[in-house]
């Protein structure tokens, strides 16, 4: 650590003493000249650009890039709209070095330069944004959702790469800024908006989309307001096949002779089906108040209302289920199980999945800011809640007995297939399924003060500045069963699937099965007598997933602006303590019951601080080429859930995960350095490289914890059945579970760089935006990183001329391995994945345009495997998205 620290350090220095040998000697004057004249980076100086064309957007990017003193990127509002994108993490692929992972067919979280999408925070006009889950299981993410915002309610974006001490603590990779429109940058009564329909060729459904925004400001530009609205619908159909978990062949008594003893088998082929209609309404409204060019005030408050109802459909065969019924198994290549058979006590399940899903997001925000003599102060003080208070999930859980072979790409081949269609022959003693109530919070509470004095020299800026800012997340479960003796019959199914068209070879039965729809399986409940008291709450879901975390970041930064002639650059050091507390329910082997005992609530505390020092350098080699460095340490926390001690257990699998209160902060000397060659108006080649050195890096290990397991209590024919006997269950309802945890492991690097180009091709309409990253980085252990891809590649051709605008949008990205921003995600690896949209608009005049956007036109699969493709997880088709709209504007 201390070597590290050295060599920081040592950069540092050589770096500012390089920059002060080149400087020549400048009049004092000229130096704050130029100063002021660099666009600033604070939330008060950075306004909405409106622009008209893509040419004219990229170009402001250009610009923004060119007289930056960090590594920055930048896009603009423009940008935004033109590419064939839905939201803003889309339109972010075009940045150099940034990657979505597209799990539901669209980009949600972003990955900088090869670092997991939770290590990479988002700030909205300067402060954070709370945000919740909408998905059961999913677990609290620092990292941002990009589909909470609307792409219309954003102006201009920065992702910072290169850190400045005045930038808010937390990211390791780059931080991003979205600023929204500001009305005394736009005209007096100003009005645009967009009404469109998007549709979903794999649903085969669509959805009505529209916005708009009203911007006014008096005669004297002294105050102004706007408001925009949205109203936002889309289908999400996924379809797949996917592979739960491998076992090894001695599982099964009756066939572990037929393979090898190091085969692995397949425990389930599931055809899943999910479904979602989502939602998102809207409204921001801005005041600016700037009674003279010294004061100015901003008053921003955000509302959302999201629904993310969706339901799932399994059919998955469970061989360990019933093990001593598997009386084939078949080797395939690579020592993989491929396929096999079971015998007439087999069973195949059903599972239907309908979630109620609802996210309510509220903030507000006042900016302040004062400019006196060669001075400036800013303050800035807000909160933001999110909230999903009732998330529910309705499980129904129906099991079909009888023999069926099965095929690890195929799935399930019934041998009774007439059988398989009754719904007679589907049912459950005792419990057919549960309820699940979430409820989740976060809030976020922040203030902060920014002071900046001008001098005459080579340093000619000083910022100073104190940031509080405190963040909360509760979370609670509430699971209840539903005991019933029934069948599918008694509860109605509404058909058969029809899906998996896009999987050649799956099996027609299991493809094409009995369902119910989401109304079937909501209206069935409700119209059960449950008992939704409290204490009727199976204590083990309960207990084990109440956890309330509260951290605390107290910063304060010193940061000296320097420019002499071509060279311009900052220096500074940032002081952040960090106070977090976690509270949970620790059991400590003891049979989980309610009300919970006295002592099992725990609290735990973990407090540190951290100097952050960085260094930025600017050096314009010609009146074309900029060259760039820059040398700072950052710090990142883990996901919130996996800093409480609390586990999350799978009963069924006998897994479960947790976290770690004493886990530290990853800890990054990072450095970057960039050469960039603007060679004709609206026209750039850059070459950057970035090298990440990381201590005190995150891993999950699994380890064996005993728990008691609630099955035992809540469906007794599944506890005796297969898991009583198995992994040290024993008759008191104990079990061995293998727990996955996170763990300060060590170290681990990050290396690469980034290529980009854009130009015009002259003034035939044409031109091109393109980017290569290649990122290599490895744990201390070896270990790839989350969500890395080696390789990504974007390339965007357009036309714009006249009224016409036509713009290709082609992505691709070597494979990598998803797991990191959601705690205790398993360590699947995403194959390759490419991703090709287009747009094409029509401009009638100056006040209305009509566009159509595709998406995913190559309907790419989204695969995943357990370390090498001959073990194969899951397997995703989300179908092609068309959006049609048409936008006006007065």
């Amino acid at each position: 650590m201390k070597a590290r620290k050295t060599i920081l350090s040592a950069s540092i220095f050589a770096i500012l003493a390089m920059a002060s040998s080149i400087a020549p000697a400048q009049d004092a004057a000229q130096a704050t000249s130029a100063q002021d004249a660099k666009p600033a980076t604070d939330a008060t100086d950075i306004d909405a650009v409106v622009v008209q064309g893509i040419r004219a957007s990229l170009q402001k990017s250009l610009e923004t890039k060119r007289s930056a003193d960090a590594v920055v990127e930048a896009i603009t509002a423009e940008d935004i709209g033109k590419f064939p994108n839905t939201n803003v993490a889309e339109a972010m692929t075009q940045i150099p070095g940034v990657t979505i992972d597209r799990r539901f067919g669209q980009g949600e979280r972003v990955s900088i330069d090869g670092t997991d999408p939770s290590l990479n925070l988002t700030f909205l006009d300067g402060h954070p944004l709370a945000q919740t889950p909408w998905l059961h299981g999913e677990q609290p993410n620092r990292g941002f959702d990009h589909t909470l915002i609307a792409s219309e309610l954003i102006g201009r974006m920065e992702v910072y790469k290169s850190p400045e001490a005045k930038l808010p603590e937390g990211s390791l990779g780059g931080t991003v800024l979205m600023y929204t429109r500001k009305p005394l940058d736009l005209d007096a009564n100003t009005f645009s908006g967009t009404i469109g329909y998007s549709y979903n060729d794999q649903a085969s459904k669509g959805k009505p989309t529209a916005s708009a925004l009203y911007s006014w400001k008096n005669a004297q530009e002294t105050f102004g307001f706007n408001v925009a609205a949205q109203h936002f619908e889309e289908r999400v159909d996924r379809q797949g096949v996917e592979i739960f978990s491998y076992v090894p062949p001695s599982t099964f008594p009756n066939a572990a002779a037929q393979v090898p003893a190091g085969a692995r088998v397949p425990n389930f082929v599931n055809a899943a089906w999910f479904q979602q209609d989502r939602e998102r309404d809207s409204v921001a409204l801005n005041l600016q108040f700037k009674p003279s060019s010294a004061l100015e005030f901003n008053l921003d408050t955000l509302y959302i209302k999201e629904s993310f109802d969706n339901y799932n459909q399994s059919v998955y065969n469970f061989l360990s289920d019933r093990a001593d019924s598997v009386d084939q198994l078949k080797l395939g290549a690579n020592n993989v199980v491929t396929s096999g058979h079971s015998g007439p006590n087999a069973r195949v399940f059903y599972d239907a999945n309908a979630r109620v899903s609802e996210v309510e997001t509220k903030g507000v925000d006042l900016r302040g800011s004062f400019r006196g003599d060669g001075w400036k102060i800013n303050g800035q003080v807000g909160q933001s809640k999110a909230t999903n208070d009732n998330m529910r999930t309705y499980l129904l859980q129906s099991t079909y007995t009888g023999a069926y072979r099965w095929d690890i790409g195929k799935g399930v081949f019934f041998d009774d297939l007439a059988g398989s269609r009754d719904p007679r022959n589907w049912g459950a003693t005792d419990s057919i399924g549960n309820v699940n109530f979430f409820q989740i919070e976060a809030k976020d509470r922040y203030a902060q003060v920014d002071f900046s004095v001008n001098f005459n020299g080579f340093f000619n800026q000083l910022e100073v500045g104190l940031r509080r800012h405190k963040h909360e997340e509760s979370n609670s479960l509430n699971v209840f069963d539903i005991a019933a003796n029934t069948t599918l019959a008694d509860i109605g199914t509404s058909g058969y699937t029809d899906i998996l068209k896009d999987f050649g070879g799956f099996s027609p039965s299991h493809a094409h099965h009995l369902q119910l729809s989401r109304s079937d399986v909501i209206g069935w409940v409700n119209g059960r007598n449950i008992d939704y008291s409290f204490n009727n709450s199976d204590p083990g879901n309960y207990l084990n997933n109440t956890f309330h975390v509260e951290q605390t970041n107290t910063a304060a930064y010193a940061q000296l602006n320097f420019s002499q002639d071509r060279l311009h650059g900052n220096v500074g050091v940032r002081h952040v303590q960090a106070d977090i507390e976690t509270s949970s329910y620790e059991l400590a082997g003891s049979q989980p019951v309610l009300p919970a005992q006295a002592g099992w609530w725990v609290t735990r505390s973990n407090k540190n601080d951290y100097w952050l020092p960085s260094l930025n350098v600017v050096y314009d080699i010609a009146d074309d080429w900029v060259i760039r460095a820059s040398a700072s340490k950052v710090v990142a926390w883990a996901p919130y859930r996996q800093l409480v001690d609390a586990t999350f257990l799978d009963d069924g699998l006998l897994t479960g995960t947790g976290g770690n209160s004493k886990l530290d902060p990853y800890q990054s000397n990072n450095f970057n350095a960039s050469l960039e060659w603007y060679f004709a108006p609206e026209s750039a080649l850059a070459l950057s490289v970035f090298y990440k050195d990381i201590s005190n890096f995150v891993n999950l290990d699994n380890g064996k914890e005993r728990y008691f397991n609630s099955l035992r209590d809540i469906d007794p024919a599944r506890w005796n059945s297969a898991l009583l006997g198995r992994n040290g269950c024993t008759a008191d309802g104990f079990c061995d579970y293998a727990v996955l945890r996170p763990r300060n492991g060590g170290a681990a690097t990050i290396k690469g760089f980034n290529l980009a180009l854009q130009m015009p091709f002259g003034e035939t309409g044409f031109g091109i935006t393109s980017n290569y990253t290649y990122a290599k980085g490895k744990s201390e252990q070896g270990d790839e990183l989350p969500y890395q891809s080696k390789e990504s590649v974007t390339v965007s051709p357009y036309y714009e001329k006249g009224p016409l605008t036509a713009r290709i949008s082609y992505g691709w990205r070597s494979h990598y391995l998803a797991g990191g921003y959601v705690a205790g995600a398993p360590p699947a690896s995403v194959d390759d994945y490419t991703d090709l949209g287009a747009s094409v608009g029509w401009a009638f005049n100056e006040h209305c345009t009509v566009r159509l956007d595709a998406q995913n036109l190559l309907n790419e699969k989204y695969t995943q495997y357990l370390g090498d493709k001959s073990l194969p997880l899951n397997e995703y088709t989300s179908g092609r998205r068309y959006m049609a709209s048409m936008s006006f504007s007065f």
